[in-house]
């Protein structure tokens, strides 16, 4: 049976703390959590496991203030959710034929792009320009979101929610609000998923999930109102520092690990 000190566990509160804040914001949090847990020396299925459900419940929290506030669109995001659901589902079965790390490099090549848009597009996100995008596109776009970034998020993992963002408003045009609490959804949605699969094959810790999952609750709610508060100048920066550690985070898996 696995033991952790006390010490480990006061880490990794403060790493979920952390995480959940700047996930609520900009995504990537799962760049900071899922490293402290396997830092910690958790066997990697249990802390994949952890990882998701203290997520999904941080997660919750920072959507119901994003609904409550309406800053959310949820028909779009529940397209995108499904769509989410079947790629995370296809990645499940099809991750042990392939190799992780042909995506993490993917990727990696990719994000200095969308770090470069964020320090040119000064606009970016800053209106809801939602209601021009052609009803055909708003459906496509959706769908192909949500199978990609399900795939992505099956396969890689952290990073799911940034992109999310970016996609939501910079092709769908809603504002920088608008698009993380539509990307927190789906990331509930998608990680809901995840958690069902981890609970029964009983790879949960279920008194260390729930502990780093406070923090994180606590993170997401904080987090979810200085975004709602502030808007998007607070939000594109706080995106710009999720981008920057998605890349460190990758770039150390791929290159270092």
């Amino acid at each position: 049976m696995f033991t952790i000190s006390f010490g480990k566990i006061i880490f990794l509160c403060v790493a979920l703390f952390f995480a959940g804040f700047v996930d609520s914001i900009a995504g990537g949090g799962g760049c900071i959590s899922l490293p402290a847990y396997l830092l910690v020396g958790l066997p990697t299925q249990t802390a994949f496991a952890c990882n998701k459900t203290s997520a999904c419940l941080g997660t919750s929290v920072a959507t119901y203030k994003y609904l409550r506030s309406g800053n959310i669109n949820v028909k779009v995001t529940l397209i995108s959710a499904i769509c989410g659901i079947i790629g995370s589902n296809c990645a499940a079965r099809i991750v042990l034929h392939l190799d992780p790390q042909l995506f993490q490099k993917i990727i990696i090549c990719v994000t200095p792009f969308a770090a470069l848009f964020l320090l040119l597009k000064k606009d970016y996100g800053t209106e809801d320009a939602f209601d021009t995008i052609p009803a055909t596109k708003v459906w496509a776009v959706s769908i192909i979101t949500g199978l990609i970034l399900g795939l992505y998020d099956g396969i890689v993992g952290p990073g799911t929610g940034t992109f999310a963002i970016m996609i939501f408003a910079s092709v769908l045009k809603f504002d920088l609000k608008t698009a993380g609490g539509n990307a927190k959804l789906l990331n509930f949605c998608t990680g809901l998923g995840a958690v069902i699969h981890f609970v029964t094959m009983g790879a949960v810790i279920w008194p260390l999930a729930l502990t780093t999952a406070a923090s994180n609750i606590a993170g997401n709610y904080i987090g979810a109102n200085l975004a709602i508060k502030k808007g998007a100048p607070f939000i594109r920066v706080m995106m710009s520092v999720a981008v920057i550690i998605l890349l460190a985070k990758l770039a150390y898996d791929v290159f270092l690990a």
